[in-house]
């Protein structure tokens, strides 16, 4: 017996790119729900778009709306999902729930990964994954975003990991499930609203060029999985490890007071970051993502270059075209 088809619902103009072979990045719709207040929330949401399109691409953002995996979303859409509060974020283990019982919700980097690969998209844009949790060892505290990389064929554009987790045990993780991570225009691994964690990537490469040939021959080698292009945030929107360590530890001392854990904490330390910090966070975040999903566009280019053009007749290598 055939399982019934996903759910899935594609924009018109997500669709319509997809046909035509061009460029499309797909978009988490987390960072709207609970990554930034309104109005912010959604004038981020909109900035990154029109970053999107300005450079060549369609963008998809991914969200669940009564039951249906949305790719892409109407501008109506968009402005509910930044108004609506309490929305349940969903990952790899609630998407399946949450469809099936006609709900909504905002997806995650991992949910989104899921979503972007149903709809045939191999680039996603975000601001930076889950990991390894500090505390791990105690709370195994580890976010599904590692697995999907494993998985899942997305590239996937951040800004590393968010500077909250422990990073070290992070890279760790994506290297023994064999996740490529790759800096690009430096040596060291980012660390989100950091240009630096002081932590070496695994992988360089600065050309997108090479990035979208490394995702090409994953797929040509069977291996499973995407990869992480660890994008570093602009420099003039920085704010140093050494002047977030504290205002981190402040964050995480009230989350642990207030007894909050599991999906909560995330968001938690975000906005207490943001007001700890006057709000430098909060523009480094909206920084970081337009730059991610400038970059993504690029690869997404270059893998829509390579791709054979729709309806095109196939030419046989050694036996020419008739």
């Amino acid at each position: 017996m055939n399982p019934a088809p996903a759910p899935l619902r594609l924009a018109p103009e997500v669709a319509g790119a997809l046909a035509a072979g061009r460029p499309v990045v797909a978009l988490e719709s987390t960072i709207i729900s609970h990554g930034f207040p309104w109005p912010d929330n959604l004038a981020m949401a909109r900035s990154v778009e029109a970053d999107l399109r300005a450079a060549g691409a369609v963008p998809a953002t991914v969200a669940v709306l009564e039951g249906r995996l949305c790719v892409g979303l109407s501008a109506a859409e968009t402005e509910a999902l930044a108004r609506v509060r309490g929305l349940p974020k969903l990952s790899r283990a609630d998407l399946a729930p949450c469809l099936a019982t006609g709900g909504s919700g905002a997806t995650t980097v991992a949910a989104t990964m899921i979503g972007a690969h149903l709809a045939g998209i191999e680039v996603f844009a975000t601001g930076g994954i889950g990991g390894v949790h500090r505390g791990a060892s105690e709370t195994f505290d580890i976010s599904a975003d590692l697995r999907e990389l494993a998985q899942t064929p997305v590239t996937v554009v951040a800004a590393g990991a968010k500077a909250i987790l422990d990073l070290p045990k992070t890279l760790e993780a994506l290297e023994t499930l064999g996740v490529p991570v790759i800096a690009v225009g430096q040596d060291a691994f980012p660390a989100f609203w950091a240009r630096t964690s002081g932590l070496a990537a695994p992988l360089r490469l600065d050309d997108p060029a090479a990035i979208a040939a490394a995702h090409r021959m994953r797929r040509a080698l069977g291996l499973p999985g995407g990869q992480l292009v660890a994008n570093p945030v602009p420099a003039a929107d920085e704010i140093p490890l050494d002047r977030l360590a504290p205002l981190i530890a402040q964050a995480e001392a009230e989350a642990r007071e207030a007894g909050i854990a599991g999906k909560a904490v995330t968001p938690f330390l975000l906005a207490r970051l943001d007001a700890l910090s006057g709000g430098a966070t909060r523009a480094a975040n909206r920084a970081l993502v337009r730059a991610n999903a400038r970059l993504a566009a690029a690869i997404a280019g270059e893998l829509a270059a390579s791709r054979p053009v729709p309806g095109a007749a196939a030419i046989v290598p050694g036996r020419p075209a008739s």
